[in-house]
């Protein structure tokens, strides 16, 4: 069975940086288009930024653009989003996802991914 686990939230001072990591198992990794979403209480979860199995990146959403990078390591069954210069408006629940078919492409809707971590909180303190 496929599991997600992400890592590396916590409570930042406007500013910083914190890297989010995300390993899954149960698939070939390196086959398999991964995501990260982020959701705030009473809004709908949105995408943040995706990597294709190939390495082709989408970021959804100007607010992170210039600020937010993903990538992944093959090797180690892992992903990253790496957030430099955080706002408190990216204060949220962030979720890795991974499609549910290998070669998938990559998608900024929630319902497109089937497999899911149980997110880790950023707050950014103003």
């Amino acid at each position: 069975q496929v599991q997600v686990v992400e890592s590396g939230g916590g409570l930042v001072q406007a500013g910083g940086s914190l890297r989010l990591s995300c390993t899954a198992s149960g698939l070939t990794f390196n086959a398999y288009t991964l995501a990260w979403f982020r959701q705030v209480p009473g809004k709908e979860r949105e995408g943040v930024s995706c990597i294709r199995w190939n390495g082709e990146v989408t970021y959804y959403g100007d607010s992170v653009k210039g600020r937010f990078t993903i990538s992944r390591d093959n090797a180690k069954n892992t992903l990253y989003l790496q957030m430099n210069s955080l706002k408190p408006e990216d204060t949220a629940m962030y979720y890795c996802a991974s499609r549910g078919n290998a070669i998938g492409s990559c998608s900024g809707a929630s319902g497109a991914y089937n497999y899911w971590g149980q997110g880790t909180q950023v707050t950014v303190s103003s």
